[in-house]
């Protein structure tokens, strides 16, 4: 029988946690990820099924909706959904029960990484590392940009919490940045 321990995206077997100034920067390790791309001819199936998930409106261009169970908008007729892994290990699957073969759903969790950065002057760290209008963010907002040479979603949960989600095989070096941008802004 094998003895396996899971890791975190940084490689350590729990979150790692740095503060520099007013900003902390946590790594997030309990949330299930999956995709959900509606198929040709089932956008509003697909739409209505995000909704029906998340308890509000399928997010559109550039948004996030939802709380526990959320969502957030990738592209035309695409979603991202997140929920508590301890309670949606298996989001992916129960998406794909639902969906009836109106969507194509990918179990995302391994791939990606996710970092929360919360505090005060967090557009002070954001704008060192993307063009994305973080001054403007207010609540709900859901970019996609670069964040050095990485392509990566910003989650505006409200003006002192933002995720940055990226690729997990980029996941020291987002890391890096981070912390590198709150040194710089404060």
């Amino acid at each position: 029988m094998h003895d396996l321990i899971a890791i975190t995206p940084l490689g350590a077997t729990r979150p790692r946690i740095d503060s520099h100034g007013p900003v902390t920067l946590t790594e997030v390790t309990d949330r299930a990820l999956a995709s959900v791309a509606a198929r040709l001819g089932h956008e509003a199936q697909t739409s209505a099924l995000i909704a029906s998930l998340i308890g509000a409106p399928a997010p559109g261009p550039a948004r996030m909706g939802g709380t526990d169970l959320m969502a957030f908008w990738m592209g035309p007729d695409q979603w991202m959904l997140s929920a508590p892994i301890e309670t949606h290990e298996d989001l992916a699957e129960r998406i794909k029960a639902e969906a009836k073969g109106t969507a194509s759903i990918t179990d995302q969790t391994g791939a990606w990484c996710r970092f929360d950065l919360s505090g005060d002057g967090l557009a002070d760290v954001l704008e060192r590392l993307t063009n994305a209008n973080t001054r403007a963010f207010s609540g709900g907002e859901a970019q996609r940009t670069a964040v050095e040479h990485m392509g990566c979603f910003l989650l505006c949960h409200n003006p002192r919490h933002i995720s940055v989600i990226g690729p997990r095989s980029s996941a020291d070096s987002l890391h890096h940045a981070l912390l590198t941008a709150m040194r710089s802004a404060h």
